[in-house]
């Protein structure tokens, strides 16, 4: 069993390793899904990292349809994310009809290589998650990220039920979205899915002498006087429920 724990820092990402995740999937703005961090970040977890190191591939929040410009900022990205000594790239590009872009998604597959390269959750914005799988298997991909097209992996187990047995050994299945330690044997069982996806992070408290109240950077209401970081000993009580040892 493979558990990939997504962060958005570099020190989240050190105590994701410190907690021993399999791999570590590095984006920004969790608020928008994830895009893509910058160089520096990159660089500095592929230093001090030495697990699996994913970076997501997203120029902009919202939704998948990309102009030429947007792909071409992705190119760069892939091209940089490779210099840096990446193990693998996330990304997903759709058509308007939210189908699978394939011409595109192989374009950016051939450019990867030799990363991995995984199909993120814009397959679970597809018309049809059945369809989509095999578009995804014929651009390339190494595996694809879903919560079968639910709020919630558990919600979608069926589904990706489904899509491991239709993908056999063709292109993995990783559940994600909502995975934490009081599901994962749950999801194991009714998805029979090899790899996980999860940030079991917790909230961490600004270590500010003063900080100033009523004033927002981003989201009224959202303070910088805390914020999410990685949880290592959930992510370690994790694993040990995934190798039988809760």
């Amino acid at each position: 069993m493979i558990l990939e724990i997504t962060v958005n820092s570099v020190t989240s990402a050190l105590l994701a390793q410190e907690g021993e995740a399999d791999r570590i999937e590095l984006c920004d703005n969790f608020h928008e899904g994830g895009t893509t961090p910058g160089a520096g970040s990159i660089a500095k977890a592929r230093e001090l990292l030495h697990v699996g190191l994913f970076v997501m591939i997203r120029p902009r929040g919202g939704d998948f349809h990309y102009s030429d410009m947007e792909v071409e900022i992705m190119q760069s990205d892939i091209q940089s994310a490779k210099e840096l000594g990446v193990d693998g790239v996330v990304f997903g590009l759709l058509n308007p009809d939210g189908t699978v872009d394939r011409k595109r998604t192989a374009e950016l597959v051939a450019l990867s290589r030799p990363l991995q390269v995984t199909f993120h959750r814009a397959f679970d914005m597809t018309p049809d998650p059945f369809a989509a799988l095999e578009d995804v298997i014929d651009a390339g991909a190494d595996r694809i990220l879903t919560s079968g097209q639910a709020p919630s992996a558990l919600e979608g187990s069926a589904v990706i039920a489904s899509l491991v047995k239709q993908a056999g050994d063709r292109i993995s299945i990783m559940a994600g979205a909502g995975i934490n330690e009081s599901n994962i044997l749950e999801l194991c069982r009714l998805t029979q899915a090899a790899e996980f996806h999860a940030s079991l992070r917790t909230r961490r408290k600004s270590g500010m002498l003063f900080q100033r109240e009523g004033v927002f950077l981003g989201d009224p209401g959202i303070s910088v006087h805390s914020f999410d970081i990685a949880a290592p000993s959930r992510i370690a009580r994790m694993k040990r429920i995934l190798s039988g040892h809760p």
